[in-house]
C-alpha cells in the first residue's frame, strides 16, 4: 500500500491500514462469491458489511440484446476499483461495488437503478450501456442525487435533455454521442462512393436518434436516403423482421445503414440474406453490434464465408494516453483482449472515484460538483489512477487523461471522440482498418 499525505490529517496511515485490513478480513470471512445485486468490495469480490466508504454501482448488460458487448464492462469497473483500493481507497476508505445486470431492458434497468439508489444508497453508477436503459435510469439517478456516468449510451437525446437542465449535472458519458458517430458513418459512406443509402434502425432512443443524425449528415455530403419518406424502424421485441428487411433494402441502395442490437439485428440480417437482398449491397454497421459473436450469430453462406463479409462499421475508438498501460493491465488480470467500451468503463469508474476524493465526500452531490474539474483542464495531466488520487489528496488540480481518450466532459456531460472503421472478413473475424472523424476527414 502506498502511503499518502492525506487531506484529513486525523486519519493516520496506520489507521487507514487497519481499516483496510479489517475490511478485508470481514470480506474474506464471508467466503462467498460476488453476487449480482449485493454490496461488494471490488478488491475481493466478497460481500461487505462496511457502509462508510464510497459506494458505487454498475448497471451494465450481462444478459440481453447487448450482452455480447457488455459482459466485459463490469470486469473493467471492478478492475479500476481494485486498483484504487490497493493504493489507499477513496477518502480513507475502501470503495464498495454493487453490480446489477441491466438485461438490456429499460424496465429491468429502472428497477435495478431504483435498488441501487434507494436501497443500496450508492453515490455514483457506471451505466447504463443501452441508451433506452439509461433513459429509464437517469431520471431515477437525478431524483436521488446519484451521479450516472455511462460508458456507452450514445443517443443524442441526452445532450438535448442536458441542455434543458433535466439532469441537474448528474449525467455524463465517456463515449461520444451519436451526433458525432452518425456524422462519422455518413463521412465513411461518402468516402466509399455510396450515393444511395437505405436505413433500418431499432426503434428506441439509440436507433432513432442515430438515424436522424445520419440522414442529415449524409444528405449534406450529397447523398440520397432511399427510404427517407418511410424510415424503417423495427420493434426491439419483434420475432420476425422479414418485411422490415425488405423495406430497408428496397429501391436499389448502394448500402444500408443498419443501427441494430445483436439479437434482433441477427434476425433482420438473416432475413435480408434469405430474401437475396444483400447481394451487391454493403451493410453499414455501428457500435451496437461490434462483436465477432454477432457476426457468428448472423451465420455463413453455403461456401463457408460470413454472410456479413465486406460489411463496414464505426465504433468509438480508444486512443487515450493511458490506453497502452491499461491494455497491459487488462490482459495481465483477465487474460483477454480489450474489447469495445472496456476502456470507457474503466474511465467512467476512475472519474467517479477521483471526483469523490476531490470533493472529500462519498456522496453523489460531491461527485457531481467535482467530476468535470478532475476530467478537464486546467490541472496536471495524469493517466495513472493512483498517481491521480495522490495528487488530489495533496490538493492539486488534475486533468485526468483516460484510456478511451482525454475524457474532457462538457457542460452537457458529453465528450468528443474519434471513431474506428471496422470490417468483416470472409472468416467472420473483424478488423479495424481506418479511422474517421465526425467532420468527414478520414485519418490515414
Amino acid at each position: 500500500m502506498t502511503n499518502f499525505v492525506r487531506k484529513n490529517p486525523s486519519k493516520s496511515p496506520l489507521a487507514l491500514a487497519l481499516t483496510l485490513t479489517l475490511s478485508t478480513s470481514l470480506l474474506v470471512g464471508c467466503g462467498g462469491e460476488q453476487k449480482q445485486g449485493t454490496n461488494s468490495s471490488a478488491s475481493s469480490g466478497s460481500s461487505s458489511a462496511s457502509g462508510d466508504g464510497l459506494k458505487l454501482g454498475a448497471l451494465l448488460p450481462v444478459t440481453g440484446d447487448l450482452s455480447s458487448i457488455g459482459q466485459n464492462m463490469p470486469e473493467a469497473v471492478k478492475l479500476a476499483i481494485d486498483e484504487v483500493n490497493a493504493c489507499g481507497g477513496v477518502n480513507d476508505q475502501p470503495v464498495i461495488l454493487v453490480t446489477e445486470d441491466s438485461q438490456t431492458d429499460p424496465s429491468a434497468g429502472a428497477s435495478a437503478m431504483t435498488k441501487l439508489a434507494e436501497v443500496d444508497k450508492v453515490a455514483g453508477v457506471v451505466g447504463a450501456f443501452a441508451s433506452s436503459v439509461s433513459s429509464a435510469a437517469v431520471t431515477i439517478a437525478t431524483k436521488n442525487n446519484v451521479m450516472l456516468v455511462s460508458p456507452g449510451s450514445t443517443s443524442p437525446v441526452f445532450t438535448e435533455q442536458a441542455k434543458n437542465g433535466d439532469f441537474k449535472g448528474y449525467w455524463a458519458r465517456t463515449a461520444p454521442p451519436d451526433t458525432y458517430q452518425a456524422q462519422a458513418l455518413a463521412a465513411l459512406a461518402s468516402k466509399k462512393g455510396f450515393q444511395k443509402v437505405g436505413t433500418v434502425v431499432i426503434n428506441n432512443d439509440y436507433g432513432v436518434g442515430f438515424e436522424r443524425e445520419f440522414v442529415s449528415a449524409f444528405e449534406k455530403e450529397g447523398g440520397k436516403i432511399t427510404d427517407k419518406d418511410k424510415p424503417v424502424r423495427y420493434d426491439p421485441k419483434a420475432a420476425t423482421l422479414d418485411s422490415e428487411a425488405a423495406a430497408s433494402f428496397a429501391n436499389q441502395p448502394d448500402a444500408v445503414a443498419a443501427v441494430l442490437y445483436a439479437e434482433t439485428g441477427t434476425v433482420l440480417l438473416q432475413a435480408a440474406y434469405k430474401q437475396g437482398l444483400t447481394e451487391g449491397v454493403t451493410v453499414l454497421l455501428t457500435d451496437g453490434v461490434y462483436s465477432e459473436d454477432f457476426v457468428k450469430q448472423v451465420g455463413r453462406t453455403p461456401d463457408g464465408k460470413s454472410i456479413l463479409t465486406g460489411a463496414l462499421g464505426t465504433v468509438p475508438g480508444a486512443d487515450g494516453e493511458a490506453l497502452a498501460g491499461f491494455t497491459t493491465k487488462w490482459k495481465d488480470k483477465t487474460g483477454k483482449d480489450v474489447t469495445a467500451f472496456v476502456p470507457h468503463s474503466w474511465d467512467a469508474t476512475v472519474l467517479l472515484m477521483l471526483a469523490a476524493e476531490a470533493a472529500d465526500a462519498n456522496t453523489g452531490e460531491g461527485i457531481q460538483s467535482k467530476i468535470r474539474e478532475v476530467a478537464n483542464a486546467p490541472g496536471v495531466e495524469v493517466t495513472d489512477p493512483c498517481e491521480a488520487m495522490d495528487l488530489v489528496r495533496n490538493g492539486e488540480e488534475i486533468n485526468y487523461q483516460g484510456a478511451s481518450g482525454n475524457v474532457d466532459i462538457d457542460e452537457n456531460g458529453d465528450v468528443i471522440g474519434s471513431y474506428d472503421v471496422w470490417t468483416v472478413k470472409d472468416d467472420g473475424t473483424t478488423e479495424v482498418i481506418d479511422k474517421v472523424s465526425p467532420t468527414g476527414a478520414a485519418a490515414e
